[in-house]
């Protein structure tokens, strides 16, 4: 018997919802900007130094941690006619394929110059396959005011190891007169 009073109530509550207008979201239309959680994985962005010379070093150990194997990475030399990053090493080829990844974020605790993070982007679906691998160019965070298109020359006088202790702080001059003649 003392049930009884539960169910009607929970007869109830249903009945009563069945006439209420449901809640809607017009999803693509109407987009409703929330926060991201602290902890959120959206899109890969290949990140750059203050200058313009990129922080991936073609390392692949990306590509060696991700369990998903969605990322391929091929390394080449840095020559004094055509420089990337302050290493020896760039990453002339570089591609997540989306389809596989998992976005677990493995490949941000293997890179060792930071180049690798995770953006707030999580729109990724697309039409086509072919549109869900992305290329270097479409991972590279865009040039910011006060930086040179690559390939360019270190900063006079400074070392790979000033860039990775971050003392290099924008281009200068000769690198923005660089950029612009190549």
């Amino acid at each position: 018997m003392a049930r009884l009073p539960q169910a009607v109530r929970g007869f109830w509550l249903t009945f009563s919802m069945m006439f209420r207008k449901p809640i809607t979201e017009q999803y693509p239309e109407e987009k409703h900007i929330y926060p991201p959680k602290p902890r959120f994985h959206g899109r890969h962005q290949l990140n750059r130094y203050a200058d313009g010379l990129e922080k991936c070093i073609g390392c692949e150990l990306c590509a060696w941690a991700c369990p998903a194997d969605a990322i391929y990475v091929e390394g080449a030399d840095n020559s004094d006619e055509a420089r990337f990053s302050p290493g020896e090493r760039y990453g002339k080829i570089y591609q997540i394929n989306y389809l596989r990844c998992i976005l677990c974020g493995l490949c941000i605790e293997a890179c060792p110059t930071r180049a690798l993070t995770m953006t707030n982007e999580y729109e990724l679906a697309d039409d086509s396959r072919a549109k869900l691998i992305y290329e270097k160019q479409d991972l590279l965070a865009p040039l910011l005011p006060g930086m040179a298109q690559p390939p360019h020359q270190m900063v006079d006088g400074f070392s790979d190891r000033n860039y990775y202790s971050g003392k290099v702080t924008g281009a200068t001059p000769a690198q923005i007169a660089e950029s612009e003649q190549a």
